[in-house]
């Protein structure tokens, strides 16, 4: 493995055998296999879970770990080709990626969506300009429209919690009060495909997938036995659900227009996941997001803080999945 970029660079089998590593590395640990590689961690935007899983997971093989956050002590960068450079940044990745790389064995980029033209941030135009710069081994820490790390950690959580592999994958919108990046929620969405389940996205008008992000589940899907569909009625997407997914993010109908956007989410403020939800027609449903979630926003204490939540085994099992990940990168 040479790169960690996007889950559907690789088989359904190579991530069961993925999966199947970080399992055996939970039991069986290896702290010195990685004894002397160094991981560089170049974050753009702000991280909880990817940051100190990563540093966490290079120290438990042996190996060390360096952080840069642009313009936050060390220099601000610019990413954009053919700038200008009169402003805030000092210095542009086209030098910066190579000489970071350059002391490092393996390097890891989180650049998020710039959430103004909906075509570029699909083409994940900034993420593969810096990628292209570095032959080193990479990892996607989250893209404008990819988490391969949460969606695996994900697929962990699922097969710990003995979810059938054709179970019933709910992914559904909730509130927030601004637009949030495609990333998680199209990563998600590839991922439950390529397990195999019947998967529904549920969200409200407005706030549907595009077209292209349903179009590469549906060919995952297939490929894989599963299906893809969307709507807007909850208790029919509900029903017999095994998974809620939860997760907030931009309307695509106004992509890049706040004040649109915030028009359409404006009365929406009931899309916070309550128990009621669950009540007649999932009693059995657990529900996930890859968290930072805002409660009582998003998902009600009452979720998160009751048996259903499996939010804190998914992000117990980003420390998991990500050690398997560098163990195959640099071992």
């Amino acid at each position: 493995m040479k790169r960690f970029v996007d889950l559907a660079d690789f088989s359904r089998d190579e991530l069961l055998a993925l999966l199947e590593l970080a399992r055996r590395l939970e039991r069986q640990p290896e702290p010195r296999v990685l004894a002397g590689k160094i991981l560089g961690l170049l974050f753009f935007n702000p991280s909880l879970r990817t940051l100190a899983s990563f540093q966490a997971a290079m120290a438990r093989l042996g190996g060390s770990s360096f952080v840069i956050n642009p313009g936050h002590g060390s220099w601000a960068l610019e990413t954009r080709r053919g700038a200008v450079m009169v402003g805030a940044a000092a210095e542009h990745v086209r030098e910066a990626i190579p000489v970071l790389a350059s002391y490092c064995d393996s390097l890891g980029i989180r650049v998020f969506a710039e959430g103004r033209d909906l075509g570029a941030d699909l083409a994940e135009t900034t993420f593969n300009s810096m990628a292209e710069l570095t032959d080193k081994p990479l990892i996607n820490l989250e893209s404008a429209l990819n988490h391969p790390c949460q969606a695996l950690a994900d697929w962990k959580t699922m097969d710990d919690l003995a979810v059938p592999r054709g179970g019933r994958f709910v992914l559904s919108w909730a509130w927030h009060p601004r637009a949030l990046p495609l990333a998680v929620p199209a990563a998600a969405l590839h991922m439950a495909a390529l397990r195999g389940m019947e998967v529904i996205v549920l969200r409200p008008e407005g706030f549907a997938l595009p077209a292209a992000v349903m179009e590469r589940a549906q060919r995952a899907a297939l490929g894989a036995g599963g299906s893809v569909r969307e709507t807007a009625a909850r208790e029919e997407a509900l029903e017999g659900a095994d998974i809620l997914y939860v997760k907030e993010w931009g309307a695509t109908a106004c992509y890049g227009d706040a004040a649109g956007d915030a028009r359409l989410r404006s009365p929406l403020t009931g899309w916070c996941v309550r128990n009621d939800w669950f009540a007649r027609t999932a009693p059995d449903c657990r529900v996930m997001h890859c968290l930072p979630v805002r409660r009582n926003t998003a998902i009600a204490d009452e979720v998160l803080d009751g048996a259903r939540s499996a939010v804190q085994r998914e992000a117990a099992n980003r420390l998991s999945v990500q050690t398997a990940v560098l163990h195959q990168l640099l071992k």
